[in-house]
């Protein structure tokens, strides 16, 4: 399909540079299969679940990828930035860096505030230029040190209107993150809080845990004319034996699978068979769903407003119809909603097909 096709214009006061608080009290679009769309609150958000059916969320955990530093190259030295996008190995990240242009393999990071030395030396430099970081320690040791030389990586439509802050480090993690990996958060789990998932487990839903560590490539526009020249990013995912055997269980009994947010959705339909059964995975998952594609598993998804031209928006395009989405994000756009990761939520209901 053509991209132009997921193109519309957004307002920049749209771009919500803060979450709503408390969290529950962001508004939400709901977008039935059929009818009007209604204007609500996420805290209402159980008043359209119902016995049995399956709340899916991913419990990824974003960790401080964004470090400074200084790039040494004999006597020479200058400051650099890296983005740590994604764990190649026990000591190795692929990274974005700034200026990457100015960065050879063989030069030598040293990167400021950790309590001890993190060094690491460029090793390689991609095609789409990322650079391969090698870290002279590793495991355990270099996530701690990570975490304390680093920061939460803030997306760039944040971070370039103002810097992470100590509000950031609980606002931009969900209540359910407990695998560290992602360099995003999974930002429909924001809206979450306790009185949510109480009035969630009282109306008899269960709640299931997946995982899928979101990387950069996230807030990426497709920068191909036709999605079939689009080369998906990417991402680490695992569903375990216990939560694929529940899953099954729900839709046999005729529950609805519930997935808060497109990494949740995106690691269940990589899991699923033809016929919609999930099956225990842990591998990387490079699924690209635009429209024309056959849902297995999510019946409905809990979602925030995405980018333009975005894989992220072609997403929710295949599950509701391109035209109703439209449709819906113009509402949103005329009514106020606020979008991306700090902003408000929508409720989809999948297309009849």
């Amino acid at each position: 399909m053509r991209v132009d096709l997921f193109d519309f214009e957004l307002p920049v006061d749209r771009i919500a540079l803060r979450p709503a608080s408390p969290r529950d009290s962001a508004r939400m679009l709901v977008v039935p299969a059929r009818g009007s769309f209604e204007d609500r609150r996420v805290w209402e958000l159980s008043e359209y679940l119902r016995e049995g059916d399956a709340l899916v969320v991913n419990d990824s955990r974003v960790i401080h990828a964004r470090l400074s530093g200084r790039r040494s190259r004999g006597e020479l030295s200058a400051n650099v930035e890296a983005t740590l996008i994604e764990r190649l190995d026990a000591s190795r990240w692929r990274a974005l860096m700034r200026p990457a242009k100015k960065l050879a393999v063989g030069d030598r990071i040293c990167f400021a505030g950790h309590a001890g030395e993190l060094e690491a030396y460029v090793e390689a430099k991609g095609d789409e230029g990322e650079i391969m970081l090698a870290f002279e320690i590793h495991g355990p040791a270099l996530d701690t040190a990570i975490e304390q030389a680093g920061v939460m990586p803030l997306p760039p439509y944040i971070a370039g209107k103002r810097s992470a802050d100590a509000q950031d480090e609980t606002d931009y993690q969900t209540i359910f993150a407990r695998e560290a990996g992602a360099v995003a958060a999974p930002t429909a789990g924001l809206h979450f809080t306790p009185q949510l998932l109480a009035d969630v487990e009282a109306r008899g839903v269960a709640l299931h845990r997946v995982t899928l560590h979101v990387g950069a490539g996230t807030f990426l526009p497709v920068k191909a004319e036709d999605t079939d020249q689009h080369k998906m990013h990417e991402e680490f995912a695992r569903v375990d034996a216990q939560t694929a055997q529940a899953l099954n269980d729900v839709r046999a009994k005729g529950g609805r699978i519930v997935a808060v947010g497109t990494t949740a959705l995106r690691v269940l339909e990589s899991a699923a068979d033809e016929g919609g059964k999930v099956a225990p995975y842990a591998a990387r998952t490079g699924i690209f769903i635009t429209p024309g594609y056959r849902f297995r598993v999510v019946d409905m998804l809990l979602t925030n407003f995405h980018l333009p031209r975005s894989t992220l928006f072609m997403l929710v395009a295949a599950f509701v119809g391109l035209e109703r989405m439209k449709a819906a994000y113009a509402h949103a756009i005329e009514s106020g909603y606020r979008f991306y990761s700090y902003g408000d939520a929508c409720l989809l209901q999948r297309r009849e097909t």
